[in-house]
């Protein structure tokens, strides 16, 4: 097995060993980055293609400062942000108008664990502007002026928006610890 540097050095020479290689070293840890983003897995793998051909034709564009990964990463998440603008129009928009303004008690899951699926679901069902501007925050680390410029909005709405997101999933996260709670009283009868 070539060490990451030798994959690098080989991908930068067009060897197909090498860029199979790296595709298999790290394909599944960005796949799981683009389906944060897209609608769907199709959506996602399509993201994901799209991200490791940029990888490949700017990897001579690494200088090695920084974690390769951390550097792919960025690229997923910035082809993930090209899609989202250019399917913005096909996105179906949710009326967010009726949205809870509660506050949510950080404490109020008590010792319950979400599976990351559940996660992942809970995140995926979220209006398409709630969820990029979550993910890039809450996940990726962003600032929400930083947000505001990748997607061409005010940092205001960027704060507004992770805002809302957060209520909805803790609002979704409740009612599934809720469930949970039954289940496992039935359960113990």
């Amino acid at each position: 097995m070539l060490s990451e540097k030798s994959i690098i050095k080989g991908c930068e020479k067009n060897d197909k060993r090498a860029q199979k290689l790296l595709y298999e070293k790290y394909a599944a840890t960005l796949l799981g980055i683009a389906m944060r983003y897209a609608h769907s897995k199709d959506e996602a793998e399509d993201i994901l293609q799209d991200a490791f051909c940029k990888i490949l034709m700017k990897i001579k564009q690494y200088k090695g400062s920084g974690s390769f990964e951390g550097w792919m990463k960025r690229i997923i998440v910035n082809t993930a942000i090209t899609n989202y603008k250019k399917n913005l129009k096909h996105y179906y928009h949710s009326d967010v108008s009726e949205i809870s303004d509660s506050f949510v008690k950080q404490d109020q899951f008590g010792d319950h664990e979400f599976q990351m699926s559940e996660l992942l679901n809970v995140i995926n069902a979220l209006p398409e502007g709630y969820k990029m501007v979550f993910n890039l925050y809450a996940i990726e680390g962003y600032k929400h002026r930083e947000i505001a410029e990748m997607l061409g909005i005010e940092e205001s709405t960027s704060k507004s928006q992770f805002s809302r997101a957060r209520r909805l999933v803790q609002t979704e996260l409740e009612k599934i610890a809720g469930t949970k709670k039954i289940f496992l009283k039935i359960e113990n009868e």
